[in-house]
């Protein structure tokens, strides 16, 4: 199982509800509101981080939750705002939004983050509602619901070279000979089922390495977890073409390869290759070498022999890696890190509402509609009022009259439903 993917719902925390109070202090027998309001919710945070190269902590962890803000208190007193999450990513990971599938993020450079969903408004305490004719309200908003979605996570590596072939052909070997990494290595097809990551340091001028799994014909189809693997290339700058000496015919074992990289990403198949032919080691490698070399040189290909298991010619190989890297480098436009921040919704006070019938009654949708009604305590008549008042002044009436609908329809908005009384909704 490749861990490059996930889908992970995740829920910013709600927001404190205000309070309802009143100044009684010994010389102030009578005194006015002073409930405070309640915290803002905690909200979520994608941040990018090195350290890690695949996403299976999400594999176990589908669902994330930040902290609720807590309630107000008395004598104007604020509750807490809930703590914010913040959730480590590998660089590279690219957020999308489950539903739209539209990108949220795209992380490429350490400490880079975004906010996935934001914690919900704290609720207003009694003393936002006082007026001249009410000097005692005992009303006091609810906090609003934090954010709530799906979002998918997909990681595609960032390495400056990657190393392809075919399974078994001995990348895991060659990156574990060269770097503190340590994939799993077995004499088997597929052993490597994630992309390995490792720091090849050559004359104090380092470079990132990676193993990208195992292609095999058929991959830019999906076979295979082909599209998994082939994600993955698309990042480097260099690639290191690693051919098993031992192969019938390693020529077409490398046609084959790049066919399936042109298949997917004609890109793919233009980016700087390096031909690197395994296991030397073994005899009749070292003496069919010549013509393995010849073959490749009538295609305009330069060859290197190299044994990922001894390490002959390994260094000479990660030399030459470095040296073409340096020179895309300098001819390459500088990647640019794609930060696709939330848009800021800032609705005023004619933002229009959509009414559409259902069975048994409306379904009123907008944004401070919604909002309005989830931060109601329907229960208190007083709240309910003024909840009414303050539907008027958005044009609810009016758009349910244009839609027909009579005194007594239900109305449903967001989770909640209440009754439509007409003649209540007009009174000021």
């Amino acid at each position: 199982m490749a861990f490059d993917s996930a889908r992970v719902n995740v829920k910013a925390g709600d927001g404190g509800p205000g309070a309802v109070s009143f100044r009684r202090e010994k010389f102030v027998p009578e005194g006015g509101p002073d409930g405070g309001d309640g915290g803002r919710g905690g909200s979520i945070y994608f941040v990018a981080e090195k350290g890690t190269n695949t996403l299976r902590t999400f594999q176990r962890r589908r669902h994330l939750r930040a902290d609720s803000g807590e309630r107000g208190a008395i004598r104007d007193r604020h509750g807490k705002r809930g703590e914010d999450l913040r959730v480590a990513v590998p660089l590279g990971t690219i957020v999308h939004d489950d539903a739209t599938g539209d990108i949220i993020a795209d992380l490429t450079e350490p400490g880079a983050e975004i906010m996935v969903v934001r914690g919900g408004r704290g609720g207003l305490g009694n003393s936002h509602f006082a007026t001249s004719t009410n000097q005692a309200p005992r009303i006091a908003q609810k906090g609003e619901p934090g954010e709530e979605k799906w979002v998918r996570l997909e990681l595609k590596l960032i390495a400056d070279v990657g190393i392809v072939g075919f399974p078994n052909a001995g990348k895991s070997t060659l990156l574990a000979a060269l770097t503190r990494a340590t994939p799993k290595i077995g004499n088997y097809p597929f052993t490597t089922l994630e992309p390995n990551l490792g720091v090849v340091d050559l004359d104090d001028d380092p470079f990132v390495l990676a193993d990208i799994p195992g292609l095999i014909e058929g991959a830019h189809k999906g076979i295979g977890l082909g599209h998994n693997f082939l994600r993955h290339v698309e990042r480097t700058r260099v690639l290191i073409h690693l051919v098993d000496g031992q192969t019938e015919d390693p020529l077409a074992a490398f046609d084959a390869i790049n066919a399936e990289l042109a298949l997917y990403d004609p890109a793919l198949a233009e980016k700087p290759q390096i031909v690197g032919i395994n296991k030397i080691d073994l005899t009749d490698v070292r003496d069919r070498m010549s013509s393995i070399a010849a073959a490749f040189a009538a295609r305009g290909r330069e060859t290197m022999a190299l044994s990922a298991v001894t390490g002959e010619g390994a260094i000479d190989l990660m030399r030459r890696a470095r040296t073409i890297l340096r020179d895309a480098e300098k001819n390459a436009p500088a990647a640019a890190t794609i930060i696709v921040a939330p848009v800021v919704l800032r609705p005023n006070a004619f933002e229009p509402i959509a009414v559409h019938a259902e069975a048994g009654g409306f379904r009123l949708a907008g944004r401070r509609l919604e909002r309005a009604v989830a931060m109601t305590d329907l229960g208190n008549e007083e709240a309910v009022a003024f909840l009414w008042r303050m539907l008027d002044r958005m044009g609810v009436a009016q758009a349910l009259q244009r839609a027909g609908a009579a005194s007594g329809a239900t109305l449903y908005i967001g989770r909640d439903e209440l009754p439509w009384r007409e003649r209540e909704a007009r009174v000021r």
